[in-house]
């Protein structure tokens, strides 16, 4: 499932996502936005940056699921910081 019908609810089973406020991390903005998927949250979000006066942008989804919105959204920044710690600007790419 792609991420933006995660959003919009496209596909039966999976409900709207529901963004979080963003968090600064080492120059990067990270958003969370877990969505319902068949009883659980997936794991899913962005990671924002500005280079070179551009706004870049980074999907990224994961198999992860939560049963409750908390647990997804605190894994899904983890998992956004872990992204940033290994990848930094390579995720742009």
């Amino acid at each position: 499932m792609s991420f933006w019908s995660a959003l919009f609810g496209r596909r039966s089973g999976a409900a709207a996502a529901k963004i979080s406020d963003p968090v600064e991390y080492k120059g990067y903005v990270i958003r969370a936005a877990p969505y319902k998927n068949n009883g659980a949250y997936q794991t899913a979000g962005t990671i924002e940056r500005e280079i070179g006066g551009v706004r870049k942008e980074h999907r990224f989804i994961r198999a992860d699921a939560y049963a409750s919105y908390g647990d997804a959204l605190s894994f899904t920044l983890n998992k956004a910081r872990q992204i940033i710690d290994l990848q930094g600007d390579r995720i742009f790419d």
